[in-house]
């Protein structure tokens, strides 16, 4: 468990010095409204467009994201999936609030945003506001393979959304690789974490298809646990999680990605002679 963040040096990232995390899992404390799967790895809201709060079962790492991927949608609801974290023990919230915001903010130490591309970012300091100035270039998330968030890096592998596919799924994963999609489009990855600061305080960055929105929060207590938060809210109705790799990646993570990069598109697998549990791993991962 992940109680307590430790100092962690510039351009650290798991390994033998720093083991991985265990995989991530829903609480067993969660919204009214809230039905999480035997695996502990699917939130579904059930009824009404409330009740949908939800909680890492673990406080997370230092650099851990806990990247959830929308799977369901609701129509007929106004507002979408939140995101945040919080240092309240979940075990002691009975019952859980109705809303993350403003209910369970309400409660203190606790930082949740609605998910949008814009203005969940805090003001830039120093070089930080003259590189936010700065004319950004295009998107590289097809050229770099980790994303660089402060001190850490993480495998961009896992951490963009993939259609299902489908006659026009080479043009929408394309879509999800430029993060052009609205931020709670079905099927686009949203993630959150942490990152320390030399002054005992940590920074909250949101995660949307492998893209870092900044800091949207300064300030957090990183020498207390800190609880990812994923409200179900209104529009958004079920969310899977999505397990990561921090070091080297498992030999089936590289034979994928060597697959995958020797056809055009992942619908090309199918005429590949493999068997279909991998060709179905390979299309769908």
């Amino acid at each position: 468990m992940a109680a307590v963040s430790d100092p962690v040096e510039l351009g650290a990232s798991f390994g033998p010095a720093r083991p991985e995390p265990p995989p991530t899992r829903f609480h067993r404390v969660h919204g009214a409204n809230i039905r999480v799967d035997p695996s502990g790895t699917r939130a579904t809201r059930v009824e009404s467009f409330a009740h949908g709060v939800c909680f890492s079962r673990e406080p997370l790492a230092p650099g851990q994201i806990f990247l959830v991927e929308i799977e369901e949608k609701e129509l007929g609801w106004c507002g979408h999936l939140r995101l945040g974290l919080t240092a309240l023990d979940p075990a002691s919230l009975v019952p859980v609030p109705e809303f993350s915001l403003p209910d369970l903010v309400g409660l203190g130490h606790t930082w949740v945003f609605a998910i949008t591309r814009h203005h969940n970012r805090v003001p830039p300091e120093g070089r930080q506001a003259a590189e936010a100035a700065a004319p950004s270039r295009p998107p590289a998330l097809l050229v770099e393979p980790y994303l660089c968030i402060e001190q850490f890096r993480i495998p961009r592998d896992r951490l963009v959304g993939r259609s299902r596919p489908g006659l026009y799924s080479h043009l929408l994963d394309q879509l999800y690789e430029l993060n052009v999609l609205p931020p709670t489009a079905r099927r686009s990855r949203l993630g959150v974490l942490f990152c320390p600061r030399p002054d005992g305080t940590a920074d909250m960055h949101i995660i949307i298809n492998g893209e870092d929105m900044g800091p949207s929060a300064r300030g957090l207590p990183a020498t207390q646990p800190l609880y990812a938060v994923v409200d179900v809210f209104a529009s958004t109705k079920s969310v899977r999680l999505v397990q990561l790799e921090y070091g080297l990646p498992s030999l089936q993570t590289l034979c994928r990605l060597v697959i995958q990069r020797s056809v055009v598109h992942r619908l090309a697998i199918d005429g590949l002679h493999l068997p279909k549990g991998l060709k179905d791993f390979c299309k769908y991962e």
